[in-house]
């Protein structure tokens, strides 16, 4: 996986999605990180929007990290051959 993921989901999650607490590779997107509904889908509009992907995940098993994000964006990007 490459290292700029975690830099640019950190950004989104920093700036429009208006994250105050530290964020690390490990954060919990709901615990730890209090993101809520509309939170999450700021995070996954604005990684898709940043690389004109689709972050396609399982509805019964959502993102629950910042790990877990990164590796759909990853997927999103290889599945597209798209470069961060």
């Amino acid at each position: 996986m490459k290292p700029e993921l975690f830099d640019t989901v950190s950004q989104v999650l920093k700036g429009p999605c208006g994250v105050t607490s530290p964020v690390s590779v490990q954060s919990r997107l709901v615990e730890d990180l209090e993101l809520d509904s509309v939170g999450l889908l700021c995070l996954a509009v604005g990684l898709e929007n940043r690389y004109r992907v689709k972050l396609e995940e399982n509805p019964e098993e959502p993102p629950a990290t910042v790990a877990d994000v990164m590796e759909l964006l990853n997927r999103a990007l290889e599945k597209q051959n798209v470069e961060p």
